[in-house]
């Protein structure tokens, strides 16, 4: 096991290795995520309203 200034050596020389997005790729990543998650929620609401209209009709027919 290292003594502790070697491990904090350690931790700078792999956080030196680390490749930081530039502002061009957060700001696209970041629109990606939202338009996905828009398109997932409207996925879901869809999804719901066919459940209901489903479950609403078929519960329609049960009662007649």
């Amino acid at each position: 096991m290292p003594n502790p200034v070697q491990f904090i050596n350690q931790v700078r020389a792999e956080g030196s290795k680390i490749t930081w997005p530039n502002r061009r790729e957060v700001v696209t990543t970041t629109i990606m995520v939202l338009i996905m998650a828009a398109l997932t929620s409207l996925f879901f609401f869809l999804v719901d309203l066919v459940i209901r209209f489903g479950i609403t009709n078929g519960l329609q027919m049960i009662g007649n």
